[in-house]
């Protein structure tokens, strides 16, 4: 199953076998879907003067952007991230096992590191760094708190969970 996949220059979106990619979901330009990774609703992902690459068991929810900077970076998303309903992600990195909130927005030269958490709603400005096993919220986002064991728990629950979810999709859209 995969939403609208359209070229840029030439580059198309690849997408793994067994992602899933919404059918209302955009993917433009030289965009990588990892294995297990789900492109939620009306979601859009515009690699078009920049690369995105999402990696392993992802999930980018419902409206969400990723865009990139052709000044810059592109944007790199590892492994076993949940990218909260409506969030913006813009020429950044996320490593693997971070959360990124509801309606948050990450920008550009950001690095939201393992483990870390990004609180919904917060606005993550160019440059700065959320450390691994920090929280950071607000507009603009600053540190709130050390990550708690629940925090930890509900990120680790959360991945796998969607991941189970992406593939009953696949086989109900089949």
């Amino acid at each position: 199953m995969t939403g609208v996949l359209l070229p840029y220059k030439k580059h198309m979106p690849t997408i793994a076998n067994d992602a899933f990619v919404a059918p209302n979901a955009t993917i433009i330009g030289k965009v990588v879907v990892g294995s297990e990774s789900g492109i939620w609703f009306n979601c859009l992902l515009r690699g078009d003067v920049n690369e995105i690459y999402i990696g392993e068991r992802t999930n980018i929810q419902d409206g969400s952007v990723v865009h990139v900077s052709g000044q810059g970076k592109g944007t790199h998303i590892g492994n076993d991230i949940t990218i909260g309903h409506m969030a913006l992600i813009h020429a950044c990195i996320l490593e693997d096992g971070c959360f990124i909130g509801m309606n948050a927005t990450v920008m550009d030269d950001c690095v939201v590191e393992t483990g870390a958490m990004v609180a919904a709603g917060a606005l993550v400005v160019p440059g700065k760094r959320v450390l691994a096993g920090q929280v950071w919220g607000g507009t603009p986002a600053r540190y709130l708190r050390d990550i708690r064991e629940s925090d930890l728990q509900m990120i680790r629950y959360t991945s796998p969970k969607y991941v189970k979810l992406a593939h009953q999709y696949r086989k109900e859209l089949a």
